[in-house]
């Protein structure tokens, strides 16, 4: 590959996690945290662009099978969760929603008319734009091929080009003095910050798109395995370098926001309102292209992934079919809200986190295990168990019972008991016979 084609992989890659939740979570969180900012921040960026950094070289050091060790009908299940968590169920869907609330909205006057369809009330704008945005993300995930070029060279050039005149101006001119910190934030921002950047849901996204960009290199041309995990690596750090880039800026943004952030309920009305105030009409409808092309191209990149893997394990039915099911499941989901989707995805992110993120740690550790495939089945069903405990908590679910557990209070209560069972693995377990 050249090096044109590298840096396009890397943007490409940038520009597939780079969506919704990147753009309204940290302004919003910046805000919370106001003089607390950089603990919050930095524990936003420990899962937001860490884990998926790492997650993404987990892949490439196992040539694209993190699961191999698991029984298969686990790793079948965990992969079926992962894709339809991040897929159809919470985070594309999220996508057209957050362009249309930032991207749309602002510009469309009157949206308050309604479609009754018996006891279901459907905003019309809200419908028609999702409806639009979702057939717009089928028609080019329906050539996969061509998403290097597409994506990688010609749309993300122009979202970072003006993410960087957003973050400029950001810098340049603050909106207001960092306020006191509030909740959470204010009694723990640094373990806070880890656990808002669950919502981004990358690290779940970085098994997807380390599978799909494998491929992509392999319908490139690129078939050795080394040549494979080098050239992902490289574009994992560039994606995780851009990442890095957006979230400090945005994350300023929020706690620097002032009187603008009063009465705000996301990060996509800060963000808002910041623009506007600062740059006008012109700027707002610069930010609108920003989000409605970093929604775009998250959408393609998970509407790809979701149906690559699934026209594997159902082989009859096509990669086309899984395409045009998604995008109609996708738009569908849209409408049911952004706040109703956020508040029902946070539960089952904080339950499914802790697996994937033990899963990139143990492939790390595979060669120092006594017994590699014991070690990872029992190093995940905790995580599993405890993730659970954790996830029920923030459902609201009454788990006073585990209220001895260090970092229950916190929501992490897993990590403690997976740390110690990882530890044990390397040293028990019988060991294994290796196959020739």
């Amino acid at each position: 590959m050249t090096l044109s084609d590298t840096l396009g992989l890397g943007f490409m890659t940038f520009a597939f996690f780079l969506g919704a939740g990147n753009l309204i979570f940290p302004p919003f969180a910046g805000m919370l945290a106001g003089e607390n900012m950089s603990l919050a921040m930095a524990g936003f960026l420990v899962t937001a662009v860490g884990m998926p950094l790492i997650g993404l070289i987990a892949v490439a050091k196992s040539q694209g099978k993190v699961m191999g060790l698991l029984p298969a009908f686990a790793a079948t299940a965990l992969a079926i969760a992962i894709y339809i968590i991040i897929g159809p169920a919470f985070a594309a869907p999220r996508t057209g929603l957050v362009a249309y609330e930032i991207g749309a909205k602002p510009f469309l006057g009157d949206t308050s008319a309604v479609w009754q369809l018996g006891n279901l009330s459907l905003n019309v704008s809200q419908l028609l734009f999702t409806l639009v945005f979702f057939f717009i993300t089928m028609m080019l995930s329906l050539f996969p091929g061509k998403l290097l070029d597409s994506v990688g060279k010609v749309l993300t050039p122009v979202l970072l080009t003006l993410l960087v005149a957003l973050a400029a101006s950001v810098m340049l001119l603050p909106a207001g003095e960092f306020a006191a910190p509030q909740g959470e934030y204010a009694k723990s921002p640094l373990i806070k910050g880890i656990l808002e950047g669950y919502n981004t849901m990358d690290t779940l996204a970085s098994i997807m798109f380390g599978m799909l960009i494998i491929d992509l290199l392999r319908k490139k041309g690129i078939d050795t395995p080394a040549d494979q995990t080098r050239y992902l690596i490289r574009a994992a750090f560039i994606a995780a370098s851009g990442l890095a880039f957006v979230y400090v800026s945005l994350f300023f943004l929020g706690a620097s926001a002032g009187d603008l952030a009063a009465g705000a309920g996301n990060g996509g009305e800060i963000l808002t309102r910041y623009v506007t105030r600062e740059f006008g009409t012109p700027g707002s409808a610069l930010l609108a292209l920003v989000v409605s092309l970093a929604c775009l191209t998250t959408a393609v990149g998970l509407v790809t992934a979701c149906a690559d893997y699934f026209s594997e394990l159902l082989p009859t039915v096509s990669y086309r079919r899984f395409v045009v099911l998604f995008s109609v499941i996708c738009a569908v989901v849209a409408n049911v809200g952004l706040t109703q989707l956020i508040s029902i995805s946070i539960p089952v992110l904080v339950s499914i986190y802790p697996v994937v993120i033990a899963l990139v740690a143990v492939t790390f550790l595979t060669e120092r295990f006594v017994n590699a495939a014991f070690a990872h089945r029992l190093v995940l069903s905790v995580a599993l168990v405890f993730g659970a405990i954790d996830g029920l908590k923030a459902a609201g679910a009454d788990m006073s019972l585990f209220q001895f557990m260090p970092l229950y209070d916190e929501g992490m209560a897993w990590l403690l008991p997976t740390l110690a069972t990882m530890v044990l693995c390397l040293f028990i377990g019988r060991r294994q016979v290796q196959l020739v």
